[in-house]
């Protein structure tokens, strides 16, 4: 009776210790699951944002899309359409505002035909307006209100969940469009080892660079050190990662403002003052503008003549010059206000080192392609097409140009030595530093353009504070659990071990004993 009681009571703790393994064992893959697979439960199908980036020379409808599943994760959002609207942009309708919503039908019928109807009530639509409109505003306020309650009309009787069209400032604008870019490349966040979303360990964002028709903007994140008793220095916080980002717009620098300002001065400067001597122009161009076109803006006001009339008419002829084009561009800038500071880029405007690589779009895209360039190249690369291609006569350029227009051909050297002042002599992007930049007009099928960061922020869909996934205990707690139960399942084991070898132990001993006693 002894022997047997023994041998059940030395089976007890192996038993407990299994079980107390397996238990272990359960737990920790358990909380294992639910930590690393805890998210909200969303509705499958897709959801859809519409944006029109109302602009000072067009108007862009953007439709976006993304699973409904998963909504807050990062680079789902995609571009699925994309409208150009005819005409010149909304700014321009200051005198006849009744007449924006007819520009805006035919793109409005296509998006219509681009989301299922089922989901037009529920999806939003939002119209932002950028340097034109701002102009306009300062210019007749009234009238750019009267421009925005036309289309607020328009917009309420379409099927969609009209957000409102508002004129967004020249700092949202280039925040908007860092963080479309760095959306799109994937720069804020990645998934780890857990399949946690974090912050990617070494992963610098990328600068972005904006050219538009009535302004420009420059934004990077600028790092720690750079002084914040600037309007120019922004905290932006995204997935809860904070960003010390400079960002700063230039009224009447874009492209269209910049050149309508060149043409000003050099009418200003010219003796004749009915045709004048255009060196950005091709060889043999003629065209002419009424004053009007030329000085009808706030970014050239300052520029007319004393006995200027709107009605007269001015003619241009181009000569192809692009060494005298270049010195002639510089004009427009005023490096001097700078002083030989360090941290200012032009016209006496603060600016921290440019660093890290940049993405240049819009404008700056447009005009290097028409150059047969793009993504990176040298600053000699770009010198040497912009000499080759200004240096052609006006009869010459259609066979240079994948796609000719005379509005855009006749003006691309203007552009491309514009741009070089603007980056090499204002940002002060180097023969080193300019090769990180990269010219691009999209990421996949997506546009670079604020419009898609303005849709994120708009759609709360890159939270400031909130992680991207709730985890359902924080990481310090979820590793002290996982290291006990750990601990718990090593020793149970451990005393397995112990105790499958003491029970081999006792049966050797007890078998040597019996063989004892059988031979006695």
């Amino acid at each position: 009776m002894y022997p047997v009681c023994l041998k059940a009571f030395s089976r007890t703790p192996a038993i407990i210790a299994l079980v107390v393994l397996l238990l272990s064992v359960v737990v920790l893959v358990a909380i294992t699951l639910i930590q690393f697979h805890h998210k909200e439960v969303l509705l499958p199908g897709l959801k859809y944002g519409i944006v029109l980036d109302a602009g000072s020379s067009r108007t862009t409808v953007y439709v976006y899309q993304w699973p409904a599943e998963k909504e807050n994760n990062t680079g789902v959002v995609s571009q699925t359409f994309k409208c150009s609207v005819k005409g010149s942009g909304i700014s321009s309708y200051g005198k006849n505002p009744q007449d924006v919503p007819k520009a805006f039908e035919d793109c409005m019928q296509k998006v219509q035909g681009q989301i299922p109807g089922h989901l037009h009530r529920s999806t939003r639509i939002y119209l932002g307006a950028t340097a034109g409109m701002r102009l306009l505003r300062l210019q007749n306020e009234s009238a750019a209100n009267e421009v925005l309650t036309s289309i607020q009309n328009y917009f309420k009787s379409q099927p969609f969940d009209f957000r409102g069209a508002q004129i967004i400032s020249g700092q949202e604008e280039g925040i908007y469009g860092w963080i479309t870019a760095n959306y799109l490349m994937g720069n804020f966040l990645e998934k780890n080892l857990w399949h946690m979303w974090v912050h990617p360990n070494g992963v610098e964002t990328i600068g972005a660079l904006d050219l538009g028709g009535a302004s420009t903007q420059i934004s990077f994140a600028a790092g720690e050190k750079v002084g914040l008793n600037t309007s120019s220095i922004m905290k932006v916080s995204l997935y809860g990662y904070v960003y010390t980002l400079y960002t700063h717009s230039f009224q009447c620098y874009g492209r269209n403002e910049a050149e309508k300002r060149f043409l000003a001065m050099l009418l200003q400067n010219s003796p004749i003052k009915t045709s004048i001597i255009n060196p950005c122009y091709p060889q043999n161009y003629v065209t002419t503008f009424t004053g009007d076109y030329i000085f009808d803006s706030l970014c050239t006001a300052d520029l007319r003549p004393e006995n200027y009339d709107p009605d007269d008419i001015i003619t241009f002829e181009g000569t192809g010059n692009p060494s005298l084009c270049r010195e002639k561009v510089a004009s427009l800038f005023d490096f001097e206000a700078c002083h030989d500071q360090e941290a200012c880029s032009f016209d006496g405007v603060y600016q921290p080192k440019v660093k890290g690589a940049f993405v240049a779009f819009a404008g700056f895209y447009y005009t290097v392609s028409a150059f047969n360039l793009s993504g990176s190249f040298s600053l000699n690369a770009f010198n040497s097409s912009t000499w080759d291609l200004c240096s052609e006569s006006w009869s010459q350029l259609p066979l240079r140009l994948p796609r000719f227009d005379e509005v855009y051909a006749r003006s691309y050297c203007f552009s491309a030595h514009y741009i070089y002042h603007l980056l090499v002599n204002g940002y002060r992007f180097t023969e080193e530093t300019w090769p990180q930049i990269r010219f691009k007009k999209e990421v996949g099928n997506s546009s670079i353009a604020w419009s898609l960061g303005y849709m994120l922020s708009l759609t709360n869909q890159i939270p400031a504070e909130s992680p991207l996934i709730r985890l359902p205990m924080d990481p310090p707690a979820f590793l002290g659990i996982l290291a006990f139960f750990t601990a718990v399942a090593l020793l149970c084991l451990a005393f397995l071990v112990y105790l499958y070898v003491s029970s081999r132990k006792q049966r050797q001993s007890q078998h040597a004993f019996n063989h004892t006693v059988d031979s006695e």
